[in-house]
């Protein structure tokens, strides 16, 4: 049985799917890994670390997928260009793939159909359920670490103003506000770095839990009253708003966008498409010179300005909407990943490297494609498809 690491071709992608350590686990359970030359150079490890660890090191990602049974990557199948082919197309046939797939996300369901055409098992990363026995999986809670801490930085770095208050000779400086949409992971790093940073900062979030987080960091919490059956979803996430309530966020956010600096948005329903809450009233709005990081671009985007894997200034304000934040921080967030990664590997071969658990509720929940058929719930609602 083989494993494949690829190199990551997103751009900006810097990230890996298992570094040496892991590699050398992954023999120990009885696997052949192959691994492309220079996959591990941007989290700073060489072939030579690789091929000590145990891995088969190959010239080209052609080989690698070719060969490979487990594909075992950061980011969804894109086109490469050097090969003139598709990821998805290069797969072999009847093979697995594990890597965030965004399976609801508009822009990725061709890549979804090419996966079930081509008889690929396919598992996403942001399918983990939020249980116990599944934290040292939870990928998307370690990457979105990662996405709070580095979208708070690329804020500030663009931002034409300072983020604290400064006492100068000729008077103080005000503090940027920085408004925080989505209370979870990412928003809880988000919160804590733009504190540490100086900013006032408000958050506004939905589940009763998270407000109370929110403030125990030091945000003011600002928002609506909302029933929690409402809000609250499966395994305690924000769940899909009724269209009536929905509007009700976005009148909540109108004043406060107007009075923002930086809006850091990360408001996501596990498997669904992201909901629009800031419009394009509410961008023309703002003070020029102001900053949006839409994080929740992966499933759709939270702005409705926000055009994935670009930076565009609308109506003054910058608008990021950086796909692979997490790619630029590509040493820790590798050695989150691939450590999340390993543990997935191992739930799904607990009974051997032949013997995997399609049974096991952690991987029903990973299941995209299978059998030919697209088995994931929220992808097939996006695309508007039954099972």
């Amino acid at each position: 049985m083989i494993i494949g690491i690829p190199t990551e071709i997103l751009e900006r992608e810097h990230r890996v799917a298992a570094l040496p350590d892991e590699v050398s686990s992954y023999v120990d359970m009885g696997f052949e890994v192959l691994v492309e030359s220079g996959a591990g150079a941007g989290s700073l490890h060489s072939d030579d670390e690789y091929a000590a660890a145990g891995a088969r090191i190959v010239a080209g990602a052609a080989e690698v997928f070719s060969a490979a049974d487990i594909i075992l990557k950061v980011k969804q199948p894109h086109f490469n260009a050097e090969l003139g082919r598709h990821e998805a197309e290069m797969i072999r046939e009847g093979a697995l793939l594990i890597t965030f797939l965004h399976p609801a996300a508009p822009a990725n369901h061709d890549i979804i159909r090419t996966l079930r055409d081509r008889g690929i098992t396919s598992l996403t990363m942001d399918g983990i359920p939020r249980i116990p026995r599944a934290l040292g999986m939870d990928a998307l809670s370690s990457m979105s670490l990662v996405t709070g801490y580095k979208s708070v930085i690329m804020a500030a770095a663009a931002l034409p103003r300072f983020v604290p208050a400064f006492e100068t000779p000729i008077g103080e400086t005000q503090p940027a506000e920085f408004l925080i949409i989505g209370a979870g992971v990412v928003g809880v790093h988000a919160i804590t770095t733009a504190r540490r940073l100086g900013a006032t900062v408000k958050a506004l979030d939905i589940r009763d839990t998270a407000q109370a987080e929110a403030a125990r960091l030091g945000a003011e919490v600002v928002g609506f009253d909302i029933p929690q059956e409402v809000a609250v979803g499966e395994g305690g996430y924000a769940d899909a708003l009724p269209p009536d309530w929905l509007d009700r966020a976005r009148e909540a956010l109108v004043p406060l966008v107007k009075t923002a600096d930086v809006i850091i948005t990360s408001a996501l329903v596990p498997g669904e498409v992201a909901p629009v809450l800031i419009t394009e009233d509410m961008v023309r709005s703002m003070r020029p010179g102001s900053v949006i990081v839409d994080v929740s671009v992966d499933q759709g985007g939270n702005c409705a300005l926000t055009v994935p894997a670009r930076e565009v200034v609308a109506h003054g304000v910058t608008v990021m909407g950086y796909i692979n934040i997490p790619g630029s921080v590509p040493v820790h967030a590798s050695w989150l990943y691939g450590k999340n990664m390993l543990a997935i590997v191992r739930n799904l071969f607990k009974d051997g490297i032949e013997a995997p658990d399609w049974e096991d509720e952690i991987v029903r929940h990973m299941l995209v494609t299978r059998d030919r058929a697209i088995v994931h719930a929220g992808a097939l609602h996006a695309m508007g498809e039954s099972a």
